[in-house]
């Protein structure tokens, strides 16, 4: 099956816009926004131009709807670029000119809720780019992580194979965005712990689809943005990841026993599953508490594709989604999972 199109890639000196399809978090949060437009200028070479929706909380789906237009119609800019996620883009999509963006193809690049504009894209023949949002990537606090850095600049630049690793150091716990001294250091982080392969004897290529599995869920549930004939998945990598909502395992099982009964889980022939957030502000779990809920997540997931699909290859614990570092994915892109190798490539 033919892949969908990469779009041209920008260049440093370039215009990209930043957008807020989800919420309008830089109006209530300006410091690791402001931090990421810097970055963008001066670490990515990059001009970010604001639409009337990027700082405003409460914009309506059909203000955030036309600055998605206003994006993608622009010829000044070459790519977009998400401030951050929210929970109602899926309210969005029905206002979407899916001929407008389909003529003007550009990088996007977003996660969490904006796992439903890549999926639109995805089905429109666009690949996005999971990853890299303004205020969680680029603003992180001291630095960004350098493996999240050299992900977003290939993935932004570069066309080509490029192989994700597992994380040197990561972080899980956040610090309070409203409080200037969380800006003035790099957030504590702890050795990384490697990827788990399961059924790992054999090597996939072929189309991502996934994201976020709570909005995975929520466009299960509206049939929005999942193709009629599930063939179009046949032998893909699906990847998932959870949010700092931090759903239980009993959520996470029940959806993708969902998956499995639409009959989608046995259409992709590997599974990333991005390591999960274990901490939240309204759930600071310590290090066994975070532990037990990693533990239990895995199993769930586990217990679903023993039913659902037991013969795909599975990878738990990539960095991907809400991470830190978070790997950019190419959306409906080409991966590799090499299963002999333990190794994991993707076309940018």
């Amino acid at each position: 099956m033919a892949l969908p199109a990469y779009p041209p890639k920008p260049s440093p000196g370039d215009r990209v816009a930043v957008l807020s399809p989800s919420a309008g978090l830089p109006g209530l949060f300006p410091l690791p926004y402001e931090l990421g437009l810097e970055r963008l200028r001066e670490e990515y070479g990059l001009e970010p131009v604001e639409f009337p929706a990027t700082r405003r909380m409460g914009a309506t789906p059909r203000e955030r709807a036309d600055d998605i237009h206003a994006a993608f119609a622009d010829p000044d800019v070459r790519a977009v670029v998400a401030t951050i996620g929210g929970d109602d883009q899926i309210t969005v999509l029905p206002l979407l000119d899916r001929a407008l963006i389909r003529a003007n193809p550009k990088p996007f690049f977003g996660t969490s809720d904006n796992t439903n504009l890549l999926a639109f894209l995805r089905d429109t023949g666009i690949v996005g780019y999971h990853g890299g949002s303004v205020m969680v990537e680029l603003g992180r606090p001291g630095a960004m992580h350098p493996q999240t850095a050299d992900s977003l600049r290939a993935a932004l630049f570069t066309s080509g194979p490029y192989e994700l690793r597992p994380a040197e150091r990561f972080r899980d716990v956040d610090r309070d965005w409203a409080d200037p001294a969380t800006f003035a250091a790099e957030p504590e982080t702890r050795p990384g712990t490697g990827w788990t392969w399961v059924n790992p004897g054999r090597v996939v290529e072929g189309r991502s689809w996934g994201g976020c599995l709570e909005i995975v869920g929520w466009l299960l549930m509206a049939d929005r943005e999942i193709a009629h004939d599930l063939s179009e998945y046949d032998d893909g990598v699906l990847f998932l990841e959870t949010s700092e909502e931090l759903p239980s395992a009993t959520e996470v099982f029940r959806t993708l026993r969902s998956m499995g009964e639409r009959g989608l889980l046995e259409r992709f022939s590997a599974l990333l599953m991005g390591r999960p957030k274990t901490w939240s502000f309204e759930r600071p779990n310590g290090p066994q508490e975070a532990a037990r809920y990693a533990a239990e997540q895995r199993a769930a997931v586990l217990r679903a594709m023993e039913v659902y699909a037991p013969d795909t290859t599975i990878v738990f614990d990539v960095d991907l989604g809400h991470t830190d570092p978070q790997l950019v994915l190419p959306y409906g892109g080409l991966v590799r999972v090499d299963g002999p190798a333990r190794r994991i490539t993707v076309t940018y």
